[in-house]
């Protein structure tokens, strides 16, 4: 490849990268709203995985109480 091939490649690689990591700060800095609207319940997929997160721990045991929904 000749060298201005290598440095559009090089840009373009470093264009991308920066795009990503600037990504995290874009979406927490936004004014949009949240991905998640926490006065809306759960829906079905989150509320079937929840829980099977902490499944492997033994150490405390299972939560008897229960708890109502807000």
């Amino acid at each position: 490849m000749s060298r201005a091939r290598n440095l559009i490649v090089a840009s373009g690689l470093l264009a991308f990268a920066a795009a990503g990591l600037a990504f995290p700060f874009y979406m927490a800095t936004s004014r949009a709203s949240p991905v998640i609207d926490s006065s809306k319940p759960l829906p079905p997929q989150a509320t079937f995985r929840g829980p099977y997160i902490n499944t492997g721990s033994r150490d405390i045991g299972p939560d008897h109480q229960s708890y109502p929904k807000k």
